[in-house]
């Protein structure tokens, strides 16, 4: 089961109000997916994502493949019992990671083969084999197999990699068995509009239910980011959602939502989280920082999530001082739960046909 609904159209911009249903749930768009890379939200718990209003994760089909096994998790009865995460999960299809981990990545047209960043053991991933990893996961939105490359690439070679990735998009459509899982393609072509609308055209043809940006946030400059952004979305089909995939900044997923975008994923929060930075209506907070040391305000007054509510600044600065772990699940929870309120201010604005107001 699976459903596009636009529900409003913003008048200020392209942002447009939406509803994703599946048989797991209700996805309110734009929406931001926490990222769960081996079957965990780092540092939370089910409950505790949840509890911060995400409405959808994802799940990373490379790291699950090699550790512990599609199989194993299907005998298990798929990753939303694996994991005990009971709302919409979204897998990647693996490619990213094969490119940006993987030793000694070979690139032909049957797939990729490569070795594994945890043993070096030799691997083939293709967009079959794509396509039986997340049909054993169990996902509700698996991703099209698609070849990611660096900045900047030859207008040639882009065009090259493109094509090949339409090829597999259309073996992975033809390897999708499953009618509860939606399958999204993947459009490429780098910084190139010629070839992201030759790419747009290819992809949409074949017949997908949503659509991915690919290629972006690579290195590229913000400008740029934005600019093929809002140009890639406007090439793609208004009843079907579409998703920039590793994206990004609240300022990122405010600037694409106007730009028609849907869907949004990134390990912003959860990394920056870790590292001590956290996110608050008037800016990053450092906790590390010694203005802290006796601060008993919570990290945004504003904020009603459980940190937030519970905790002080010269506690969460102790913990994370003292490298206790308490102080990562803490951090984490407060950023994934800046995020999800974040999105939903979106959302209200658009619902109330104002102008999207950007972070102080």
């Amino acid at each position: 089961m699976f459903q596009f609904e636009i529900i409003k159209q913003h008048s200020y911009s392209k942002a447009r109000l939406g509803k994703i249903t599946t048989s797991r749930g209700v996805i309110e768009t734009p929406a931001f997916m926490p990222v769960g890379t081996q079957g965990s939200v780092k540092a939370m718990s089910p409950e505790d994502v949840e509890e911060c209003g995400a409405q959808i994760i994802l799940g990373n089909t490379y790291h699950l493949f090699l550790r512990p096994g599609h199989k194993i998790v299907e005998e298990l009865g798929g990753l939303h019992k694996f994991m005990n995460w009971k709302k919409p999960i979204l897998t990647d299809s693996g490619g990213f990671q094969v490119f940006s981990l993987a030793k000694l990545a070979k690139v032909t047209e049957e797939g990729v083969q490569f070795q594994s960043h945890i043993d070096g053991s030799k691997h083939l991933l293709t967009p079959e084999i794509a396509m039986e990893i997340q049909q054993s996961l169990g996902s509700d939105i698996m991703m099209a197999l698609d070849e990611l490359l660096p900045l900047p690439t030859e207008k040639s070679r882009l065009k090259s990699s493109l094509e090949l990735s339409t090829r597999w998009a259309r073996r992975c459509r033809e390897a999708h068995t499953d009618t509860e899982q939606t399958l999204f393609g993947i459009v490429q072509g780098g910084m190139d509009k010629d070839l992201r609308r030759e790419s747009a055209n290819q992809i949409v043809d074949i017949g997908f239910k949503g659509h991915a940006i690919g290629g972006l946030s690579v290195g590229e400059e913000k400008e740029e980011l934005l600019e093929i952004a809002d140009f890639t979305a406007d090439l793609l089909p208004k009843k079907s959602p579409r998703y920039l995939m590793g994206v990004g900044t609240p300022e990122d997923l405010l600037n694409c939502s106007e730009r028609g975008v849907d869907m949004f994923d990134c390990v912003m929060p959860t990394r920056n989280a870790r590292n001590g930075s956290l996110f608050t209506r008037s800016g990053k907070l450092n906790i590390k920082n010694a203005q802290y040391l006796k601060d008993d305000l919570p990290i945004d007054p504003g904020c009603a999530c459980y940190t937030c509510k519970n905790y002080s600044r010269a506690y969460i600065r102790h913990l994370f001082m003292a490298n206790e772990i308490l102080a990562m699940r803490l951090n984490s929870i407060h950023n994934i739960a800046f995020y999800q309120d974040w999105m939903r201010s979106i959302r209200e604005a658009i619902q109330q046909d104002k102008p999207i107001k950007p972070l102080e």
